[in-house]
């Protein structure tokens, strides 16, 4: 069994939520703090022993790979200043991983984007981690799912349930418990338009480890939802055919694709962070006493 180590990260999308922001910046260098979202996507990835990532962007989007670049007038006056812990900081960003970039040269959706790739895979086994979803904790999501594929040799999803009033807007799973956080999932459909069409509560959230098999189903999947190449389409073959597995990964999961997603991910990093918990929490606790 070929050991995953190259992951897809698409990051094509126009961030519209976040006009007018976005018509110069996009989302995913947003900061949590003093961190880009990408970035924490990144580090997950690295985390769970990816070696090459590729970052699927479009027209606009040069800054992200000027982000993960060597910036020499910036590192030189850093060390001029004597600033070395930011030095530091600025260099590590480009030493993450191999990382690779590639244009969706149009917009068709995230099953479009993920089989834009299929040359920089080369027949493997292989990641994609959604853009808009940072996950936070001790055990990289990442590496959970390639776990799960080690010992099952199965394509693997994300899971989480969401609440029944939100369903639709997600996918809805059809699953059945294993073992632990493992799910047998053999079914699935995106966005169920009525309670009949949902299969469960559980939904794939922003993380998936696939086979190769999975590009050419995608040059048979047609425009699902929104008029848009769905990745859901063509995983669900995979359910239905060989099946797949799913995996309640453990952590905590914050969509950066909502406004508000992106406050929550700010405040409660915010308040682990060493720099500044202690005054941002005194201020919360004042902020607090006031509303």
């Amino acid at each position: 069994m070929n050991k995953i180590k190259k992951v897809i990260i698409p990051a094509a999308g126009l961030g519209t939520r976040f006009l007018p922001a976005t018509k110069s910046l996009p989302k995913e260098l947003f900061p949590i703090i003093d961190t880009p979202t990408l970035q924490y996507i990144v580090e997950e990835a690295v985390n769970s022993g990816i070696t090459d990532i590729l970052i699927i962007t479009n027209r606009g989007k040069n800054i992200i790979e000027d982000y993960f670049d060597r910036s020499p007038e910036l590192e030189g006056r850093l060390l001029e200043d004597k600033k070395e812990e930011f030095y530091n900081q600025v260099v590590s960003v480009s030493k993450l991983a191999n990382i690779f970039f590639l244009r969706q040269k149009e917009t068709k959706g995230l099953g479009h984007a993920v089989n834009c790739a299929r040359s920089f895979i080369s027949g493997e086994p292989f990641a994609v981690l959604y853009g808009d979803d940072v996950i936070i904790g001790e055990d990289p999501a990442c590496g959970q799912l390639i776990r799960a594929y080690e010992k099952y040799g199965k394509a693997v999803v994300g899971i989480k349930e969401v609440a029944k009033e939100n369903i639709h807007k997600y996918s809805s799973l059809k699953v059945e418990h294993l073992d632990g956080t493992y799910y047998s999932c053999t079914d699935m459909v995106e966005k169920p338009k009525t309670e009949a069409d949902v299969l469960s509560y559980f939904s794939i959230l922003g993380r998936c480890v696939l086979t190769p098999d999975i590009f050419d189903l995608l040059d048979k999947t047609a425009p699902g939802a929104g008029g848009e190449i769905q990745l859901t389409d063509a995983m669900r073959v995979l359910a239905q055919t060989v099946g797949m597995i799913g995996v309640d990964f453990t952590g905590k999961r914050y969509d950066i694709g909502n406004k508000l997603g992106i406050l929550e991910a700010t405040v409660e990093l915010a308040l682990k962070h060493p720099e500044l918990k202690d005054d941002f929490r005194a201020y919360i606790k004042n902020l607090a006493s006031e509303l």
